[in-house]
């Protein structure tokens, strides 16, 4: 299980591993290149950034009466609706509805927010057989591991990796042909939807005026998942509201291009409740999981309540110069790239994740990739000053600090410091950076300066009289 604040680690085996990089710059290079050539074709493109900024701001401005309304729309509809304040209830509720129902197998689509809340080994022990039916999950679960990616969470393998896994997982003969690999992952998968007693999926949005939920997807998986067995569960963070149905449409042309590069998703599932009485398919029972898990904790941070606004694009991973060197699972979670960066330390706390908000240069680019218009830096700078505040950072660090705010309000004493420095430096000259422990195995700290700056300003400014 990955662990946020083991992300060195992880780091260190991302750089080691050529294959994964090749494949994860490979993959954002494309959806970047794909973002910006429809983002371009969109003279509208900032009013529709700024006008889904304010929907969502409009419907968080008051979270409990929306919730609340929201509720009692779903309830009008049929379907059933259940609130976990975190993981370990979600979780349980969803094994005890299995349990009652008596159900064996269960299929999954568009279910990130199963992944935060490790829904998959809690189903696995109940007895439950569970398949993820996502082409890039189910590549994954066969894996052993986790997304990746928001979008893509077979981001970090190849053609040639998956061909290898589905003959070690699947038995069947070696093949990197991607329409092949296809073929061999639908009629599996096709006989799992067919047999399957529960369907699970995430919520892409859920709209509070008509207590209904949509599920987004491309591969008409989800659609089966959610039709095909009698039972359906999702499960959705609390902070997934959208005002009405009628606001959809300006998510739906922020959403595809930013995500995967196209101007529209292939499928929009929109449930508003059992079908099976008046269409005669689809599921019999609906059941809603509204998971908190921290998420009102951040919508009272008038400071980061942002962070909740995310849609799950993906568009700040693709073009973060840290992930795309690293990938997903360097960050330790179900959530990864710049607003992942921000989301760990709030879901798992200070401790657990002080390391996830410095994956960042905090060169912006972040914010201007994303259609919601999360100021990501921003909120990275926030976490970060907390982290230091409340102690978590290395004892190196800190140690370092408290000598460097001494030094810096004595200057008499910081001259004879680091003059005694630049005096070492000629006595044992060093063949690159000047040797400060922890720090230049990963940074260029570069050679000090013999004469130093205050000689140098005080010798411009004397040129300068002088020249008057």
């Amino acid at each position: 299980m990955l662990k946020p604040r083991k992300t060195h680690h992880y780091i260190r085996q991302a750089l080691k591993n050529d294959c994964l990089r090749a494949a994860v710059g490979k993959a954002t290079d494309l959806a970047v290149r794909k973002r910006q050539d429809l983002v371009n074709e969109t003279p509208y493109w900032e009013d529709l950034r700024h006008h889904v900024h304010h929907l969502k701001s409009k419907v968080l401005e008051n979270p409990e009466q929306s919730l609340m309304t929201f509720e009692a729309r779903c309830i009008a509809n049929g379907i059933n609706v259940h609130w976990a304040e975190d993981a370990a209830e979600a979780r349980q509720i969803i094994v005890d509805l299995a349990a009652q129902k008596k159900v064996k197998k269960i299929v999954k689509s568009k279910s990130l927010t199963t992944e935060e809340i490790e829904l998959n080994p809690a189903l696995e022990k109940a007895g439950l057989e569970t398949w993820e039916t996502d082409l890039g999950e189910y590549i994954v679960q066969l894996e052993g591991k986790t997304p990746s990616h928001l979008t893509m969470p077979a981001l970090h393998l190849s053609r040639y990796d998956i061909g290898r896994l589905f003959e070690k997982k699947l038995g069947i003969e070696y093949t990197d042909n991607p329409n092949e690999l296809l073929q061999v992952a639908r009629q599996r998968l096709r006989e799992h939807f067919l047999s399957a007693d529960m369907g699970i999926s995430g919520v892409n949005f859920a709209a509070v005026e008509e207590g209904a939920f949509v599920v987004i997807e491309n591969e008409a998986n989800a659609h089966l998942s959610i039709s095909i067995p009698k039972i359906h569960v999702a499960i959705m963070g609390l902070e997934k509201l959208i005002p009405s149905l009628s606001d959809l449409p300006y998510f739906l042309k922020v959403l595809a291009p930013s995500a995967t590069g196209q101007k529209a998703s292939s499928y929009v599932n929109i449930i508003g409740g059992p079908q099976q009485h008046l269409m005669e398919e689809g599921p019999e029972e609906v059941h809603l999981v509204i998971l908190d898990n921290g998420r009102s904790n951040i919508l009272a941070d008038a400071s980061l309540r942002e962070t909740l606004f995310c849609i799950r694009c993906g568009a700040c991973l693709n073009i973060c110069p840290v992930f795309r060197q690293v990938g997903g699972h360097a960050y330790g979670w179900a959530y990864m790239g710049p607003i992942g960066a921000t989301l760990i330390p709030l879901y798992n706390g200070l401790s657990e994740g002080r390391y996830a908000p410095f994956l960042s240069s905090l060169c912006g680019a972040c914010f201007d990739n994303c259609p919601m218009r999360i100021q990501i830096p921003k909120h990275l700078l926030t976490l970060r000053n907390r982290i230091a505040e409340s102690g978590k950072t290395m004892l190196i660090e800190r140690v370092g600090m408290k000598i460097w705010s001494m030094l810096a309000v004595r200057p008499r004493l910081y001259r004879f410091i680091t003059g005694l420095a630049a005096i070492v430096q000629q006595l044992i000259p060093f063949d690159k950076a000047f040797p400060a422990p922890g720090y230049v195995r990963h940074r260029a700290l570069g050679r000090m300066d013999s004469k130093g700056f205050r000689s140098r300003f005080m010798d411009s400014e004397d040129r300068r009289e002088g020249g008057r």
